[in-house]
């Protein structure tokens, strides 16, 4: 039931905004194209994105990595459909489908239960099961796989009321910085044999997480 109303609210919110998302966020979701850079996956790997939203950036990862294969998930139906249709004007053959990323049977939505890389892209402070999402990413990632992270940070390095005024906004759209994301992620490390490696971005703005499976 959870899952239920927190597709509808992002529906809700979406609705109409994703006409204009993509035109928009790319003045304030920063760090995106770096974490897609730094996504290093081997050829005909397969990546899921979680929380894909109109597949902006599955489109802009399939550019820098053509021979791989790449799967998006989303609860709102209304960004899925507009990741559809993004992937069909240019040309792309990317799996798509609906669903809680705390929870989701990967079996059942894909071809491929195992993923080389699973990427979050500010949707880690839109999911209220955040903690679940990132233990059920974990155990979908594949020997050597890794789970990358980009989201807002907390500001660390920038005037107080800086954070103050986004934080305020943010919270406008249901969009909740995590604070204790590194904390929750070292707890993750005892449980799994990873490794962390944590980046702040542009004075804290952003943070870039990837943590490697060995």
């Amino acid at each position: 039931m959870r899952a239920t109303t927190h597709g509808a609210q992002m529906d809700a919110i979406y609705r109409r905004q994703r006409h204009i998302y993509d035109l928009t966020r790319k003045y304030y979701l920063l760090g995106r194209d770096h974490m897609i850079r730094h996504l290093q996956v081997p050829a005909g790997g397969h990546v899921l994105e979680l929380g894909c939203g109109t597949g902006r950036n599955l489109l802009r990862a399939n550019r820098h990595y053509p021979d791989a294969h790449f799967h998006g998930l989303d609860i709102s139906c209304e960004m899925l459909d507009t990741a559809r249709r993004s992937a069909e004007r240019a040309q792309l053959d990317i799996g798509f489908a609906a669903g809680d990323a705390s929870s989701f049977d990967a079996a059942l939505l894909f071809p491929k239960v195992r993923f080389d890389r699973i990427f979050i892209s500010y949707a880690l402070s839109m999911i209220p099961a955040w903690q679940a999402t990132i233990t059920h990413a974990l155990s979908l990632l594949d020997h050597g796989g890794s789970l990358h992270i980009i989201d807002f940070g907390q500001q660390e390095r920038l005037p107080a009321w800086f954070k103050a005024g986004l934080f305020a906004w943010l919270e406008q759209f249901q969009v909740h910085p995590r604070q204790e994301l590194f904390d929750h992620l070292r707890s993750q490390g005892t449980l799994h044999s990873t490794e962390i490696m944590i980046e702040p971005l542009f004075r804290g703005y952003a943070w870039h997480t990837i943590v490697n499976t060995t």
